[in-house]
């Protein structure tokens, strides 16, 4: 190997970072790798991965952070992959007095993108660029190809552009799944939003598969064939498609691994923040609340047992397999998706406004095409309907996907009102319905809720025969003043 300086450098080989590395490597890049040392292990992480993967390969490996930043090429750039939160700000603090003007940090972890925007003014103040790229694929997606939403210093994108096109995985027309987000936290902030979509959309495919086991008693291998026809459709997603490799999967004494899965599933965060940034700006993202949710209620597993106990479920027998009722959950899974997706982008539409990052939801959603978790066939759907209208308010009001929600709404709501009846919770997909329901009445009841915030605490209200804007209250009582509340809601 030759003794020149690396082109890139990547902080911790964990397994994200390490598949980084590989994927960087093998396009091309001289890679220089560090990882702090941990006495406590035999053998040093990189001294490892040095030895094993990165053997024979353009990799320089160290464990000496000064070292390491030494030996990469000017303007330094420095690709993090470590834990989000405190881990991220104390690498920070070790890299500053080492670093020259104009060298670029890169945080891929999960970070909020709060902590983004306050690091990309940090790392400014002192003359560096710091980027906050989400990153997401997954260990496979890390190795072959990653979507990544880069956003924060926009001086340094020239500079990091060739190495993450280069190493992002490409849609069906060639082009990177990879593209410039915005300032502040925007790529973090993307990378959370399509987060908290992929919570909804394994939440739908388990109620899906959760019906076809409980309704029609399906087998394994025959619900691995539906997710596997599904997979040729308007359903073709990655999810979909290893749902179906899971259903596949047996284990050495020739048992189904599924089956023996306990029914508690874990959560790192990041659809929790995308359901806290919607109430922060007031926006409803009811489905993949609910996704969140019900991973909760799904970890409290003792108290479902105590209930399940104690209360009778009135569901009837098994129904036997249609190929009307597989079409039913087909557009019901379908259906609830779009609701999903329209929550999200309208999210991010909001957001963006307020912050003023001039987000461009055709590029996020192409940059979702390929490498990503949520990658599906009907982005570019969704990429169209926002080049032919950058102003539209909420996907559900284009004309492509208007068209696709009536097509599915009646078996859409055929499916839900049938799991009421038998007791089969589809949360998810019912939330789904719920907020399309809501979405398309132009009158709804929320006048009541306007006037009894107005009789007990005077949050006035506008009137219908007035122009918006004005607010008035009223002395319902008779008793109080006519003092009006406009300091805090209720």
């Amino acid at each position: 190997m030759e003794n020149k300086k690396s082109d890139i450098g990547l902080v911790g080989l964990a397994v994200m970072g390490e598949n980084l590395a590989l994927n960087m490597e093998s396009k091309g890049f001289q890679v220089s790798v560090y990882n702090r040392f941990i006495p406590a292990k035999e053998e040093g992480i990189v001294n490892r991965f040095m030895h094993t993967r990165g053997k024979d390969k353009n990799f320089l490996g160290f464990e000496n952070l000064k070292e390491f930043v030494d030996s990469l090429n000017s303007p330094r750039k420095i690709f993090m992959m470590i834990r989000a939160g405190s881990p991220v700000d104390e690498m920070i603090e070790q890299l500053v007095p080492l670093l020259d003007k104009g060298d670029i940090v890169i945080d891929g972890g999960n970070s909020n993108y709060l902590d983004t925007k306050r690091r990309v003014s940090y790392m400014e103040s002192l003359g560096f660029y710091f980027i906050g790229a989400g990153v997401s694929g997954g260990e496979e997606g890390a190795l072959h190809g990653p979507a990544i939403m880069p956003g924060g210093s926009e001086k340094a994108w020239p500079e990091v552009k060739p190495v993450f096109e280069s190493i992002a995985a490409k849609a069906e027309d060639g082009t990177p799944c990879c593209a410039w987000i915005g300032p502040g936290g925007s790529g973090h902030f993307v990378k959370m939003v399509h987060n908290g979509i992929e919570y909804g959309d394994m939440e739908l495919i388990a109620e899906a598969y959760f019906y076809m086991r409980e309704h029609y008693n399906m087998t394994n291998p025959e619900m691995a064939e539906v997710f596997e026809s599904w997979n040729q459709g308007k359903l073709q997603s990655y999810l979909v498609e290893i749902t179906s490799e899971i259903l596949k999967h047996k284990e050495a004494n020739g048992d189904y691994t599924i089956d023996h899965i306990l029914d508690s599933a874990g959560q790192k965060g990041t659809g929790k923040w995308s359901v806290i940034n919607a109430m922060e700006y007031g926006m409803p993202l009811g489905l993949i609340a609910t996704a969140v949710f019900e991973r909760n209620l799904s970890a409290r597993k003792f108290i479902r047992e105590e209930a399940a106990s104690k209360y009778h479920v009135c569901r009837s027998s098994k129904s036997k397999i249609t190929e009307e009722g597989i079409q039913e959950l087909e557009s019901s899974l379908y259906a609830s998706k779009l609701v999903s997706y329209a929550q999200g982008f309208e999210l991010m539409s909001v957001a963006s406004e307020n912050n003023r990052w001039s987000l461009n939801m055709a590029s996020i959603a192409r940059i979702w095409r390929g490498g990503c978790i949520i990658r599906s066939a009907f982005l570019n759907k969704i990429a169209e309907a926002y080049e032919k209208n950058i102003s539209l308010e909420n996907l559900l009001l284009a004309p492509y996907f208007m068209k696709e929600v009536e097509r599915n709404k009646h078996l859409w709501k055929t499916l839900i009102s049938r799991s009421i009846m038998e007791e089969l919770p589809l949360p998810a997909m019912a939330s789904g319905l719920e907020y399309f329901v809501a979405l398309t009445t132009a009158r709804s009841g929320a006048n009541m809720i306007q006037a009894q915030r107005d009789y007990f605490g005077a949050h006035t209200f506008e009137r219908t025969d007035q122009p918006r804007g004005i607010f008035f209250h009223i002395n319902w009582t008779g008793k109080g003043g006519d003092t009006q509340s406009g300091s805090y809601n209720a």
